[in-house]
């Protein structure tokens, strides 16, 4: 008698999708928002208004609306990145709506910047459900990396083609202003082309690894290999000089170079990038009057306290005001800063949270990044590692230029911080950003199942093929 073996049949446990965790997360930012409402209610002496119900109602509803986006099309996503964002929103529009009323407390016209913000987090989550909806795999996007690409390039020059009257604004050409409406293209644009760098890094590894000279330890690029590099370099310096805009070109450039980095591992790329980039900025300093006004003022506010200097020299008082523990949520001056809802709401933290507050707020910021990260890890595809990878790496250097620039770490820039600051076209675009992280995240995370398959198509050892849900 003789008894038949069956194949072999590898089994992987359930994982849990985390998703009640989630939502319980995003009642505790639910909470901390109200609370941090209240405090500045309390401190402004107005009583509690039924306006505030509504905003922490609405705000309730948001959440959970993307939570149900998440728990339906993305169910093995990351459950830390979306409460995190949901918090670090939540905090914004309380520094918002703070800032507000002390504008209108000076005697000025009631400001209701809170209430814009609040329905720009409305057009965000809805772009963030879109998305989750519409981009059923991110490798899709590898194939449309080209046309990502153009539309990312066209999104960043139109500003630059533009009369002053409908793109510039304290200087820089960044602004399409059309009637009753306004955008920030190189929000967007900053999407586009990491999904560009992505799908071209990993179409064309081969030229970006192959190594020319050995020079001081690193494998030098071969000459006729520069042109990617070349490329982005002409492209910073560009939106430098004709846009007068040193974040979204600073910016841009040093994602590229993250992106190259984790692509070929070779530290002659990035190398080679910032030398690049020193010596467009130092030429540039030479010959464009913005950029120099920018650097002498980062060198000494205090020369011109009352004009050039002023924005930076009320971030340093902030600062100092706010001390260690700060002075309380509704009892600092963070409005007497110019752009406090935008520019400089780091600095409106730093008042009335203090350097611990403040701290905290940046924590927020790094569990996003790191967990960013580790969905590159975790994720199996090339495209997908860089793609997660470059994003996460983006959030990491904006925040990095934002707090170094109102801290006088570096030139003032201009960007504004994610998901915090006061405006429609960095909250949509960021939670753009996020639902393809989640996308990413959801593949990476996602269970594997098992199935036997036919005598025919099994190896030797009879082990079942495993495969991705």
């Amino acid at each position: 008698m003789t008894t038949e073996l069956q194949p072999a049949v590898t089994l992987t446990p359930v994982l849990p999708d985390r998703r009640n965790a989630e939502l319980l997360l995003l009642f505790f930012a639910t909470t901390i928002t109200t609370v941090a409402l209240l405090i500045v209610e309390a401190n402004h002496e107005n009583g509690v208004r039924w306006d505030l119900a509504g905003y922490t109602a609405a705000f309730l509803v948001l959440a959970v609306a993307a939570h149900l986006a998440i728990r339906h099309w993305a169910r093995y996503a990351d459950p830390l990145l979306l409460p995190v964002v949901a918090l670090l929103n939540g905090l914004g529009l309380v520094m918002i709506h703070r800032i507000d009323l002390g504008i209108t407390a000076d005697g000025a016209e009631s400001h209701t910047g809170a209430g814009a913000q609040l329905l720009w987090t409305l057009v965000g989550v809805g772009a963030f459900t879109a998305v989750l909806v519409l981009l059923k795999d991110h490798r899709h996007l590898s194939s449309s990396g080209y046309v990502c690409g153009l539309a990312g390039l066209v999104l960043l020059v139109i500003p630059a083609l533009l009369p002053a009257s409908l793109s510039e604004q304290q200087g820089a050409k960044i602004w399409i202003r059309l009637p009753g409406f306004s955008i920030q293209p190189a929000e967007f644009s900053k999407i586009l082309l990491l999904i560009f760098f992505a799908s071209v890094l990993v179409a064309k590894r081969r030229l970006f690894t192959s190594a020319g000279k050995h020079v001081l330890g690193m494998n030098l690029p071969r000459p006729r290999d520069l042109a990617p590099l070349l490329a982005a370099w002409v492209i910073a310096v560009g939106v430098m000089v004709l846009e007068k805009d040193l974040g979204t070109s600073l910016l841009l450039y040093t994602s590229f170079l993250v992106v190259v980095y984790l692509a070929t591992r070779r530290l002659s790329w990035t190398v080679l990038g910032l030398l690049l980039f020193a010596v467009g900025s130092i030429v540039a300093y030479f010959l464009f009057g913005h950029v120099r006004v920018r650097v002498q003022t980062w060198l000494d506010p205090f020369a011109d306290p009352d004009g050039t200097g002023y924005q930076m020299v009320q971030s340093l008082f902030s600062f100092a005001t706010g001390g260690i523990f700060g002075t309380g949520l509704g009892n600092g001056q963070p409005d007497y800063v110019p752009a406090a809802s935008t520019d400089f709401i780091i600095a409106a933290f730093g008042e009335e949270l203090g350097l611990v507050g403040l701290a905290g707020v940046l924590i927020l910021y790094t569990i996003v990044i790191v967990r960013g990260m580790r969905t590159a890890i975790a994720v199996r595809d090339s495209f997908g590692k860089l793609l997660a990878a470059g994003l996460s790496a983006t959030l990491g250097i904006q925040l990095f230029i934002v707090v170094g620039g109102v801290t006088k770490l570096i030139p003032l820039t201009g960007l504004t911080t994610p998901w915090l600051s006061y405006g429609g076209s960095s909250l949509l675009a960021n939670y753009v950003l996020l639902a393809i992280v989640l996308r990413v995240s959801h593949a990476a995370r996602r269970p594997l199942s098992t199935r036997q398959i036919s005598p025919a198509g099994r190896g030797d050892t009879g082990t079942a093929v495993i495969e991705r849900i």
